[in-house]
């Protein structure tokens, strides 16, 4: 991998969000931001990264919502269309505890038996942090901040409100461990 997927994925995900939405393309952008500056603890996957962090919202393009469940969308449309690399599908159809979300909706066997969880603990875990730790506007915010901000804009009782309640625990766990791992990195 290397520059050129990053390219790719920053192509594709500029026609698909830019122009019909703005704010998640800004979203996105700081998301992909992150990922560059974590991407050192991954060694030969951070282009992988990068890539992932820059299409894990893609699925919310209006042509590309089929199901209403973005990252489900999202990765078919990259494994359809663009026949991508297999992990890079899995991590964007998985991206912060999707299978959670997808258990709300009535999804869960059909992501979980199309698009299995990566066993990569660390490269999951950072695109947890790098989507967790960026607001809408694509700036920086905290976990916390992040997760309590989502339940305002969906709801308490919304399925988006009930997911990153029960997700909450695992995404603050994802964030200190990616947290440990960037700390220990030599200066």
């Amino acid at each position: 991998m290397g520059d050129h997927i990053e390219d790719w994925a920053t192509h594709i995900t500029r026609a698909e969000l830019s122009s019909t939405l703005p704010r998640r393309w800004a979203h996105t952008q700081g998301v992909a931001h992150r990922a560059a500056e974590v991407s050192q603890v991954l060694n030969q996957d951070g282009s992988l990264l990068v890539a992932a962090a820059t299409l894990h919202d893609i699925g919310y393009a209006p042509r590309l919502a089929v199901t209403g469940f973005h990252p489900l969308d999202g990765a078919r449309f990259l494994r359809d269309e663009h026949r991508a690399d297999q992990r890079l599908v899995r991590l964007v159809a998985n991206h912060s505890f999707a299978l959670l979300e997808a258990e709300e909706r009535g999804l869960q066997e059909e992501l979980a038996t199309e698009f299995p969880l990566l066993e990569e603990p660390l490269l999951v875990d950072a695109l947890v942090y790098c989507d967790m730790t960026t607001t809408p506007d694509g700036d920086r915010t905290t976990a916390q901040d992040r997760v309590a901000e989502i339940v305002s804009r969906y709801g308490d009782d919304s399925v988006v409100g009930r997911f990153i309640r029960r997700a909450a625990p695992e995404i603050f766990a994802s964030v200190e461990r990616v947290e440990a791992a960037l700390a220990d990195q030599p200066r």
